[in-house]
């Protein structure tokens, strides 16, 4: 591929994915979900995110022409940009899943290099049934649900990962495309399918990879349950305690007898649940003026500790209650199994104040490691 050809990239975006996330819906699949998103305040992610994607990309803009999905599924950030362009279909105010696989057909068709779409695990299943692994793609993390191997770390990361591709050569590798059931994840069961695979460019350090479980064994229990009895035995009666997603965190939950959720966010004071299941604005408004730790676990295979999941515990609340308040936990298998943390706050500067430190985590009862965010 000589440097001098124009490259034609194909770009969708989702402008719906992530909106459940912050105040607390697990996802917006459903149009009445959708709806009772908008009502609780939810604020659209994925232009902003398509935004940092086209960013990076400016400075190779007189080398690429973009195929766009119109309005908002693409040609808005492209035309911000100053991109050359064209548009595939029709502006419209309410787009659907079957917009995204009809465009992405339509950048298959016309030959695109690589189609890179902005979303969450729903659309990368939506351009799957258009591509399958016919054609490059890279996803730009958008959504709630994040188990997909198709994603970059984080929007910049997908600008990197497309630039290399083009203009230095990356080799491909078959990538996961995985999704979850909604209904059950909002009664806290996760129910993963495996769709099929894409093809994505081969840079391991700026893909997430797909999410992992560690097996529940004897030993695992042991661990998390040391875990917990260690945090509720370091437990302030005067602070506020926000505590995220996963089966370590509910291990504390479990041993003081508190009905804590799984899959969501809930707020502790003390040893005693005062909050399940929170979103942004409700975390926010318990927080003001108060003592307040974070507690949360990185997502197995993955590392993410913030923005992937538990998105309401956004950039805003992360800031209000500083860095040095935030404690992870974590098994020793998952920790053996992750190289480094990994954050997506949506917020670039607190995302490089992150990656400033070494983050301390709870591997077992008052035993701790620590490790970089990258």
């Amino acid at each position: 591929m000589s440097n001098d050809k124009l490259r034609l990239v194909g770009f969708i975006v989702n402008p719906i994915a992530g909106m459940g996330g912050a105040v607390g819906l697990k996802g917006t699949d459903r149009r009445d979900i959708l709806e009772k998103a908008i009502f609780l305040g939810a604020k659209p992610v994925a232009p902003i995110k398509a935004e940092f994607f086209l960013r990076e990309l400016v400075p190779f803009k007189e080398k690429l022409k973009l195929l766009v999905g119109a309005g908002v599924m693409g040609e808005d950030e492209a035309e911000k940009f100053g991109f050359k362009f064209d548009v595939i279909g029709e502006r419209k105010e309410e787009t659907t899943a079957e917009d995204t696989v009809r465009i992405a057909e339509e950048i298959k068709r016309r030959g695109a290099d690589i189609l890179v779409f902005c979303g969450g695990d729903g659309t990368a299943c939506d351009v799957f049934k258009a591509v399958g692994e016919t054609m490059p793609v890279m996803g730009v993390p958008a959504g709630v649900k994040m188990h997909s191997a198709v994603f970059a770390v984080t929007p910049q990361a997908a600008a990197r990962i497309v630039t290399r591709f083009l203009f230095y050569g990356l080799p491909l590798q078959q990538a996961e495309v995985m999704d979850i059931d909604e209904e059950d994840f909002r009664k806290g069961r996760v129910s993963a399918k495996l769709y099929g695979f894409m093809l994505v460019p081969y840079e391991p350090l700026l893909i997430q990879g797909a999410k992992t479980a560690v097996p529940i064994t004897e030993s695992e229990l042991r661990n998390q349950a040391a875990i917990a009895v260690y945090i509720i035995d370091n437990m302030d009666p005067e602070t506020l305690y926000i505590i995220g997603p996963g089966t370590t965190t509910k291990v504390i939950g479990d041993l003081l007898k508190a009905d804590k959720t799984l899959l969501g966010v809930d707020i502790f004071q003390g040893k005693r649940l005062v909050a399940k299941d929170v979103n942004e604005m409700q975390i926010l408004e318990h927080i003001k003026c108060r003592k307040t730790k974070i507690i949360v676990t990185p997502i197995g295979g993955q590392g993410f500790i913030f923005g992937r999941g538990n998105q309401q515990i956004s950039s805003r609340i992360i800031w209000q209650v500083g860095l040095d308040n935030i404690i992870v936990i974590a098994t020793r298998s998952k920790i053996n199994n992750l190289k480094c943390l990994r954050v997506d706050t949506g917020d670039p500067e607190l995302d490089a104040e992150f990656r400033r430190k070494k983050i301390r985590i709870i591997i077992d009862y008052g035993v701790v490691v620590e490790m970089p965010v990258e």
